[in-house]
Protein backbone atom coordinates (compact mmCIF):
# COMPACT_ATOMS: atom_id res chain seq x y z
CA UNK A 1 0.00 0.00 0.00
CA UNK A 2 1.18 3.52 -0.59
CA UNK A 3 2.98 5.36 2.36
CA UNK A 4 2.26 8.50 3.82
CA UNK A 5 5.43 9.58 2.33
CA UNK A 6 3.88 8.99 -1.09
CA UNK A 7 0.08 9.43 -0.65
CA UNK A 8 -2.83 8.41 -2.68
CA UNK A 9 -4.28 11.67 -4.77
CA UNK A 10 -7.72 11.91 -4.77
CA UNK A 11 -10.14 14.12 -6.75
CA UNK A 12 -13.94 14.58 -4.97
CA UNK A 13 -16.87 15.58 -7.82
CA UNK A 14 -19.57 15.96 -6.21
CA UNK A 15 -21.83 19.51 -5.18
CA UNK A 16 -22.82 18.43 -1.77
CA UNK A 17 -20.85 20.64 0.68
CA UNK A 18 -21.46 18.48 3.93
CA UNK A 19 -20.44 15.66 2.09
CA UNK A 20 -17.07 16.81 0.03
CA UNK A 21 -15.93 18.29 3.66
CA UNK A 22 -16.91 15.55 5.36
CA UNK A 23 -15.22 13.28 2.87
CA UNK A 24 -12.39 15.26 2.71
CA UNK A 25 -11.91 15.04 6.29
CA UNK A 26 -12.09 11.14 6.75
CA UNK A 27 -9.31 11.12 3.63
CA UNK A 28 -7.29 13.50 4.92
CA UNK A 29 -7.35 11.70 8.51
CA UNK A 30 -6.32 8.30 7.08
CA UNK A 31 -3.09 9.68 6.10
CA UNK A 32 -2.78 7.11 3.16
CA UNK A 33 -4.62 9.54 0.97
CA UNK A 34 -4.15 13.29 -0.18
CA UNK A 35 -7.77 14.66 -1.17
CA UNK A 36 -7.09 18.65 -1.03
CA UNK A 37 -9.40 19.30 -4.44
CA UNK A 38 -12.82 19.16 -5.32
CA UNK A 39 -14.81 20.00 -8.14
CA UNK A 40 -18.08 19.81 -9.09
CA UNK A 41 -17.91 19.85 -13.17
CA UNK A 42 -16.66 18.36 -16.28
CA UNK A 43 -14.38 20.61 -17.08
CA UNK A 44 -12.51 20.73 -13.88
CA UNK A 45 -12.49 17.41 -13.83
CA UNK A 46 -10.51 16.79 -17.00
CA UNK A 47 -8.43 19.55 -15.97
CA UNK A 48 -7.54 18.31 -12.99
CA UNK A 49 -7.01 14.74 -14.32
CA UNK A 50 -4.97 16.29 -16.73
CA UNK A 51 -2.31 18.96 -14.97
CA UNK A 52 -2.12 16.26 -11.44
CA UNK A 53 -0.81 13.30 -10.85
CA UNK A 54 -3.89 11.79 -9.78
CA UNK A 55 -4.90 8.20 -9.16
CA UNK A 56 -8.65 8.14 -8.22
CA UNK A 57 -11.63 10.21 -8.67
CA UNK A 58 -14.62 10.10 -6.26
CA UNK A 59 -17.71 11.04 -8.05
CA UNK A 60 -21.32 11.52 -7.53
CA UNK A 61 -22.92 11.53 -10.96
CA UNK A 62 -25.88 13.16 -10.41
CA UNK A 63 -24.39 15.79 -8.52
CA UNK A 64 -22.07 17.13 -11.36
CA UNK A 65 -22.49 18.77 -14.62
CA UNK A 66 -22.16 15.34 -16.34
CA UNK A 67 -25.35 15.09 -19.10
CA UNK A 68 -25.11 11.31 -18.71
CA UNK A 69 -22.64 8.24 -17.75
CA UNK A 70 -21.30 8.28 -20.93
CA UNK A 71 -19.77 11.32 -20.14
CA UNK A 72 -18.16 9.51 -17.59
CA UNK A 73 -17.10 6.64 -19.73
CA UNK A 74 -15.04 9.38 -22.21
CA UNK A 75 -13.38 10.28 -18.81
CA UNK A 76 -12.44 7.12 -18.36
CA UNK A 77 -11.16 6.26 -21.77
CA UNK A 78 -8.98 9.47 -21.67
CA UNK A 79 -7.92 8.75 -18.21
CA UNK A 80 -7.38 5.07 -19.04
CA UNK A 81 -5.21 4.78 -15.16
CA UNK A 82 -7.84 6.19 -12.93
CA UNK A 83 -9.74 4.37 -10.52
CA UNK A 84 -13.27 5.53 -10.04
CA UNK A 85 -15.61 4.74 -6.60
CA UNK A 86 -19.40 6.64 -7.23
CA UNK A 87 -20.41 7.69 -4.22
CA UNK A 88 -24.26 8.54 -4.42
CA UNK A 89 -27.61 9.04 -2.46
CA UNK A 90 -29.29 6.43 -4.41
CA UNK A 91 -29.04 4.17 -7.57
CA UNK A 92 -31.98 2.04 -9.84
CA UNK A 93 -31.31 -1.04 -11.22
CA UNK A 94 -30.79 0.58 -15.00
CA UNK A 95 -28.40 2.85 -13.49
CA UNK A 96 -26.15 0.06 -11.70
CA UNK A 97 -26.11 -1.72 -14.93
CA UNK A 98 -25.35 1.06 -16.99
CA UNK A 99 -22.31 1.82 -14.35
CA UNK A 100 -21.16 -1.56 -14.63
CA UNK A 101 -21.25 -1.42 -17.86
CA UNK A 102 -18.53 0.82 -18.93
CA UNK A 103 -16.55 -0.57 -16.25
CA UNK A 104 -17.15 1.14 -13.28
CA UNK A 105 -17.54 -1.44 -10.24
CA UNK A 106 -16.53 0.37 -7.07
CA UNK A 107 -20.07 1.61 -6.12
CA UNK A 108 -21.35 3.02 -2.79
CA UNK A 109 -24.35 4.88 -1.12
CA UNK A 110 -23.40 7.51 1.09
CA UNK A 111 -25.02 6.33 4.12
CA UNK A 112 -21.66 4.17 4.10
CA UNK A 113 -19.89 4.48 7.56
CA UNK A 114 -16.35 5.25 7.34
CA UNK A 115 -14.97 1.99 7.03
CA UNK A 116 -16.91 0.71 4.06
CA UNK A 117 -15.24 4.23 2.23
CA UNK A 118 -12.08 3.53 3.02
CA UNK A 119 -12.84 -0.25 2.03
CA UNK A 120 -14.53 0.78 -1.67
CA UNK A 121 -11.58 3.27 -1.86
CA UNK A 122 -8.60 0.10 -1.14
CA UNK A 123 -10.80 -2.66 -3.59
CA UNK A 124 -10.81 0.09 -6.41
CA UNK A 125 -7.05 0.93 -5.81
CA UNK A 126 -6.52 -2.69 -6.02
CA UNK A 127 -8.71 -3.59 -8.96
CA UNK A 128 -11.06 -5.45 -7.14
CA UNK A 129 -15.20 -4.81 -7.33
CA UNK A 130 -17.16 -3.19 -4.33
CA UNK A 131 -20.45 -2.30 -3.67
CA UNK A 132 -22.75 -1.65 -0.97
CA UNK A 133 -24.95 -3.91 0.83
CA UNK A 134 -27.63 -2.01 -0.33
CA UNK A 135 -26.45 -2.39 -4.37
CA UNK A 136 -25.80 -5.64 -3.53
CA UNK A 137 -29.76 -6.29 -3.46
CA UNK A 138 -30.24 -4.69 -6.21
CA UNK A 139 -27.60 -6.92 -8.15
CA UNK A 140 -29.15 -9.84 -6.58
CA UNK A 141 -32.72 -8.58 -8.32
CA UNK A 142 -31.34 -8.39 -11.44
CA UNK A 143 -29.31 -12.04 -11.42
CA UNK A 144 -32.32 -13.72 -9.95
CA UNK A 145 -34.67 -12.89 -13.45
CA UNK A 146 -31.65 -14.23 -15.54
CA UNK A 147 -31.94 -17.04 -17.63
CA UNK A 148 -31.12 -19.62 -15.18
CA UNK A 149 -29.69 -21.83 -18.82
CA UNK A 150 -27.07 -18.80 -19.17
CA UNK A 151 -23.08 -20.08 -19.24
CA UNK A 152 -21.94 -21.41 -16.02
CA UNK A 153 -18.60 -20.92 -16.28
CA UNK A 154 -17.91 -24.14 -17.30
CA UNK A 155 -18.64 -25.80 -13.57
CA UNK A 156 -19.55 -28.87 -12.68
CA UNK A 157 -22.44 -29.84 -11.03
CA UNK A 158 -20.66 -30.42 -7.75
CA UNK A 159 -18.92 -27.28 -8.17
CA UNK A 160 -21.77 -25.00 -8.57
CA UNK A 161 -23.59 -26.97 -5.28
CA UNK A 162 -20.53 -25.58 -3.30
CA UNK A 163 -20.68 -21.81 -4.80
CA UNK A 164 -24.70 -22.45 -3.34
CA UNK A 165 -23.47 -23.48 -0.22
CA UNK A 166 -20.92 -20.95 0.19
CA UNK A 167 -23.42 -18.54 -0.64
CA UNK A 168 -25.73 -19.39 2.19
CA UNK A 169 -22.21 -19.01 4.31
CA UNK A 170 -21.34 -22.42 5.37
CA UNK A 171 -17.80 -22.91 6.57
CA UNK A 172 -15.23 -25.47 4.08
CA UNK A 173 -15.85 -27.50 7.06
CA UNK A 174 -19.58 -27.36 7.20
CA UNK A 175 -19.61 -28.33 3.31
CA UNK A 176 -17.31 -30.89 3.81
CA UNK A 177 -19.97 -32.52 5.91
CA UNK A 178 -23.07 -31.62 4.03
CA UNK A 179 -21.90 -33.02 1.04
CA UNK A 180 -19.58 -36.00 3.08
CA UNK A 181 -16.65 -35.42 1.43
CA UNK A 182 -13.31 -34.52 3.28
CA UNK A 183 -11.92 -30.98 3.82
CA UNK A 184 -9.36 -31.10 1.40
CA UNK A 185 -11.85 -31.93 -1.46
CA UNK A 186 -13.53 -28.86 -0.77
CA UNK A 187 -10.31 -27.01 -0.88
CA UNK A 188 -9.64 -28.61 -4.17
CA UNK A 189 -13.08 -27.40 -5.30
CA UNK A 190 -12.80 -24.22 -4.37
CA UNK A 191 -9.80 -23.98 -6.23
CA UNK A 192 -10.69 -24.88 -9.14
CA UNK A 193 -13.71 -22.87 -8.95
CA UNK A 194 -12.31 -19.44 -8.46
CA UNK A 195 -9.82 -20.38 -11.24
CA UNK A 196 -12.57 -21.21 -13.91
CA UNK A 197 -14.20 -18.18 -13.41
CA UNK A 198 -11.37 -15.78 -12.87
CA UNK A 199 -11.92 -14.30 -9.52
CA UNK A 200 -10.10 -14.32 -6.51
CA UNK A 201 -12.06 -13.94 -3.68
CA UNK A 202 -15.50 -15.01 -1.96
CA UNK A 203 -16.60 -11.63 -2.42
CA UNK A 204 -15.99 -11.93 -6.29
CA UNK A 205 -17.48 -14.95 -6.71
CA UNK A 206 -20.80 -14.00 -4.97
CA UNK A 207 -21.08 -11.40 -7.11
CA UNK A 208 -20.58 -13.68 -10.35
CA UNK A 209 -23.07 -15.94 -9.12
CA UNK A 210 -25.76 -13.48 -8.50
CA UNK A 211 -24.84 -11.42 -12.04
CA UNK A 212 -25.39 -15.10 -13.28
CA UNK A 213 -28.53 -16.16 -11.58
CA UNK A 214 -27.33 -19.37 -9.68
CA UNK A 215 -28.27 -18.40 -6.36
CA UNK A 216 -31.87 -17.78 -5.10
CA UNK A 217 -31.22 -16.38 -1.76
CA UNK A 218 -27.86 -14.56 -0.43
CA UNK A 219 -26.99 -12.57 2.51
CA UNK A 220 -23.97 -10.39 1.40
CA UNK A 221 -20.83 -10.14 4.13
CA UNK A 222 -18.65 -6.99 4.14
Amino acid sequence: MTTSENPVVILIADSQFLITESLKLILQNDGRFEANKIVTGKNEIIKALTNEKISLLIIDPSLTDLTGFSELKEIKISFPELKVVVLTNSLNKNELHELNTIGITNIILKTAEREEITEAINSALKGKKYYSNELMELLFDVGEKKNQGEDNGHLTGSELEIVRLIAEGLTTKEIAARKFISFHTVITHRKNIFRKLGVSSVSELLMYAIKSGWINMIEYHI
